[in-house]
């Protein structure tokens, strides 16, 4: 055995294809029953394989280190990965944002064609088997451990067990052992792309529950300095604990990231449920609308395109009678109002725990990691991909983007490390 690939998620399925295709001798572990099962639930079952953005865009979406991919996108990128999935018969099709997914819309064929590959590759896989620990001489990798108490010694090693997060699909954390005793760092650990919670009254009395906002303007705001830290434009939706839906997830990180620098029991954020429309305009409109019919009750004289219960909330908590005849509501209540449907904050005090969460923050130091090869730079022969990483971006593909890119790049370079090593033995 050349290469021993540990974990058969995206980055280790593609690890292990990229180093057969380099003409090692491949074997992959995997402690579950099945392959690819975070691949096959990944999208809401349709598998989003990359997206489409160019490499600048697809960066920006990676906050977590995502600059620290451009030397591999330099070997293998996002087009690279949709040639790669049409040559194995996947079809594949852009959706909004650049999402790009299988033309059937079925995870499982992506899933199917990644197993088919390796076993044209002649790779071996052994599925049930839990690696126990990973020995290291001073120099390099020396021997893997299976839980059974079977040894194995190959030339190289590519940890690619993801991180914390969703660990029904094997994702458990097991790798940070490992890559500690070779002497890596592992940064904080965090969950991120997760919804929120709060403890805001309205919220545990479950007032708005159930209530999604389209396209709304979430806002995360610095603890103490009240500046804003990040913004994101997209659907929301408030849910018995908290907030959930995209534009909460993309502002997770930046929550957690603020309660970890701060110190902050709770964190603000602002909802602006009307992104297109200006204060003035909206009061422009309440007015217009209050003038036209004095005497209808304010919950009826809304003429806006939000959900009721959403306006009545706001109404209330802008002292408003809904009952009242909308020609008796003061404009300075109106303008509360309208100030309302712009800003609404939330106080959050955190986000669902890890297991709950898309993707881990954190993970090996990206700083002792060899961007062009995803080589160790403490032991030779030692390679990392994937969510293992210090690495993390918004849903989207860039996860998943990152995720291959990396393990392809691994793969490619432990197989031209086995090689190397094969001269230096011939040669002496």
């Amino acid at each position: 055995m050349d290469v021993l690939v540990i974990g058969g998620g995206p980055s280790g399925l593609m690890a292990a294809i990229g180093a057969a295709e380099h003409g090692a001798k491949v074997t992959l572990l995997d402690k579950g029953n099945k392959l690819g099962r975070k691949l096959a639930i990944s999208g809401g079952g349709r598998c989003n394989v990359t997206n489409r953005l160019p490499l600048d865009e697809i960066v920006k979406h990676i906050p977590g280190n995502g600059r620290f991919l451009y030397s591999a996108f330099s070997v293998f990128h996002n087009e690279d990965i949709i040639a790669f999935f049409e040559a194995l018969g996947v079809g594949l099709k852009e959706e909004d944002h650049g999402r790009m997914f299988p033309v059937s819309n079925s995870a499982q064929d992506v899933v199917q064609a990644l197993l088919r590959r390796l076993a044209e590759l002649k790779v071996t896989i052994r599925t049930n088997t839990p690696v126990d620990s990973v020995a290291f001489t001073d120099e390099h990798v020396h021997s893997v451990t299976l839980q059974n108490g079977e040894v194995l010694k190959p030339k190289a090693v590519i940890i690619a067990v993801g991180g914390a997060s969703v660990p029904h699909t094997g994702s458990t954390g097991d790798g940070y052992a490992w890559a500690e005793a070779a002497g890596h760092t592992i940064t904080d650990l965090f969950p991120t792309e997760v919804p929120l919670t709060s403890q805001e009254t309205f919220i545990k009395e479950r007032t708005l529950q159930g209530i999604s906002l389209r396209g709304a303007r979430v806002s995360v705001l610095h603890p103490k300095k009240k500046k804003t830290l990040v913004t994101h434009e997209m659907d929301m939706l408030f849910t018995h604990f908290g907030l959930s839906g995209p534009a909460i997830l993309r502002c997770s990180q930046y929550v957690v990231k603020a309660k970890m620098q701060t110190g902050s029991k709770t964190v603000p954020v602002v909802i602006d449920a009307l992104p297109s429309v200006t204060p003035q305009t909206i009061e422009q409109q309440l007015f217009h609308s209050i003038k036209e019919a004095p005497k209808r009750a304010m919950k009826n004289n809304m003429q806006l395109d939000l959900p009721e219960r959403y306006v009545l909330f706001l109404l209330e908590k802008s002292g408003i009678d809904v009952d009242a005849p909308s020609g008796t509501i003061s404009h300075d209540k109106l303008r509360v109002f309208a100030g309302l449907l712009k800003e609404f904050p939330v106080e959050v005090n955190g986000t669902l725990p890890m297991e709950k969460a898309f993707v881990t923050g954190g993970g090996v130091s990206i700083k002792e990691i060899v961007p062009k090869t995803m080589a160790s730079k403490k032991k030779a022969g030692l390679y990392f991909s994937g969510e293992i990483l210090d690495i993390h971006g918004y849903t989207g593909g860039y996860n998943i983007t990152s995720a291959l890119v990396t393990g392809r790049v691994a793969g490619m370079n432990a197989a031209a490390y086995c090689q190397e090593q094969a001269t230096l033995h011939s040669e002496s």
